[in-house]
């Protein structure tokens, strides 16, 4: 039992750390038919079913062939740094931040070896990151925090996007300086192999329902429809699709979802928390992120605060920071850590240099 219990602890430390919060809670609340109503399953059904159409679309090879033809047409070191960030920053407002790093930071290891460039193999790594996690914050679809808090704001798509308009822009000059001033300019030629052709027809298949879910996170198609759709194409299309999905995420909402549920029954705690949070919602959202990742804290301070704008850009700054501030950051840091193991220092070191440059110009902002 024991062995079980820290095999959990290690393959998912936030999920396993939600589901105490919630056994504990639910100590203290006795379970009853009101926790249904904690549980927040529009967005559950949005996530669910945008994992399993990105996981489609991934398995088709889709975002692979799209990066080799950028790849195919680069010719200088800036250039190519310049294209693997920000094919990060632009991917993770569609596909999320997580499944941009899946994608990508394998396939920008094998072309900086390619090129020679492996000396700056840990600063480009770690402005793949930090794009792919600024990037997500622009749509309520580019990160699970955003998709939940969008779904328990006013906000409606044009709204969503001006708020996150002048931090998506910073990020993005910020970005190109980093590359201007950290990398030199110099000539290169990339050859990289033919690839499988795509099957257009799968593609499309996927596009479709990708264009769905857009329509129910814009509230166009409502999601008891959208889940059926969804899961009866995809069934009848691969089902092998629903063994990849991330189960632990979806679980690790719900256990969440309960422990807000039940702190807010308790008056006294809710009060006493709500008084910390209400008008300094941004930083105390930054400054939890980076002990409990931005997921959860975007979760767990939504109940003590109808200020959810600056949840939604506090979560989203939060993500910056620690390694564990947002824990797609982890995928880097362990696909490093397994090719070169004697860049781990070095790697950890410029991450948090990097993304405490990047947390503190943004704050500011």
């Amino acid at each position: 039992m024991l062995k079980k219990i820290a095999y959990l602890f290690k393959s998912d430390v936030v999920m396993f750390v939600s589901m105490c919060l919630a056994i504990v809670s639910c100590i203290i609340v006795p379970p009853s038919a009101q926790y249904l109503q904690y549980i927040d399953f529009h967005t559950l059904i949005l996530l669910f079913c945008l994992m399993l159409i990105v996981e489609g679309l991934r398995e088709q090879g889709f975002f692979q062939k799209v990066g080799n033809w950028i790849f195919t047409r680069i010719k200088t070191t800036k250039g190519l740094v310049f294209s693997l960030v920000f094919l990060c920053f632009f991917s993770s407002m569609l596909i999320t931040n997580d499944v941009t790093l899946i994608t990508f930071i394998p396939f920008g290891i094998l072309i900086l070896e390619m090129a020679g460039l492996t000396p700056k193999l840990c600063l480009t790594v770690t402005l793949m990151t930090i794009a792919a996690n600024l990037g997500s914050m622009f749509t309520p679809i580019g990160n699970p925090q955003n998709l939940y808090l969008f779904s328990i704001s006013h906000l409606d798509l044009p709204g969503f996007f001006m708020l996150m308009l002048p931090f998506t822009a910073v990020s993005a000059v910020l970005l190109g300086v980093f590359i201007l001033f950290g990398y030199r300019q110099s000539a290169l030629e990339i050859h990289i192999g033919g690839s499988e052709r795509l099957d257009k027809r799968s593609v499309c298949f996927y596009g479709v329902l990708f264009v769905l879910c857009v329509l129910a996170v814009a509230g166009v198609v409502p999601a008891y429809l959208l889940l059926p759709a969804v899961v009866l194409c995809v069934f009848c299309k691969k089902k092998t699709l629903f063994k990849k999905i991330d189960y632990s995420l979806l679980l690790t909402f719900s256990f969440f979802f309960i422990f807000v549920g039940n702190i807010n029954q308790m008056e006294n705690l809710r009060a006493w928390i709500s008084g910390i949070v209400q008008h300094h919602e941004r930083m105390v959202s930054v400054g939890i992120s980076q002990v409990i990742s931005n997921v959860p804290a975007a979760m767990l301070l939504s109940g003590y605060t109808e200020n959810i704008n600056e949840l939604i850009i506090g979560t989203n700054l939060g993500g910056l920071g620690t390694l564990i501030a947002s824990m797609a950051s982890l995928i880097s840091y362990k696909h490093v850590a397994n090719r070169y193991p004697e860049f781990k220092k070095k790697y950890l070191l410029l991450f948090t240099l990097c993304n405490l440059v990047f947390l503190v110009f943004l704050c500011l902002l």
